[in-house]
């Protein structure tokens, strides 16, 4: 991959990254705002409940982007970025464009969803 797609996707991946730190941040201190609202009833109680279980799973999805991001950052140094975990051919630059920390190239990826759904 030539250096100036390496820093094309490094900069992508930072913004990303910075994106997804403000999400957390704010919805983090969203949730400490909604802890200290007064609940009148259990239908507040229950909608608080609701809301928390919501942040929570975006807190969650948000922090596994972040460390998939991370790792991307790390294999641009190490110069393994754009290779395919599991055949180790290159990830085509479209499949990096929509997802700049993808693991797998497309054909690896289909293999490996098929076996995520074949264990559920």
């Amino acid at each position: 991959m030539k250096d100036v797609d390496k820093n094309f996707f490094k900069d992508m991946l930072i913004d990303r990254k910075k994106q997804i730190q403000k999400n957390i941040s704010e919805t983090e201190l969203e949730k400490i705002s909604m802890a200290s609202n007064d609940l009148n009833d259990e239908a507040d109680f229950a909608s608080a409940d609701i809301d928390n279980i919501i942040d929570d799973a975006i807190i969650s999805q948000q922090g596994k982007e972040l460390l998939e991001i991370d790792q991307a950052l790390a294999k641009i140094e190490t110069e393994e970025y754009g290779v395919c975990e599991m055949c180790e051919e290159q990830i085509g630059y479209s499949r990096l464009k929509v997802k700049p920390f993808a693991k797998y190239c497309i054909t690896c990826r289909s293999i490996v969803e098929k076996s995520e759904k074949a264990k559920n």
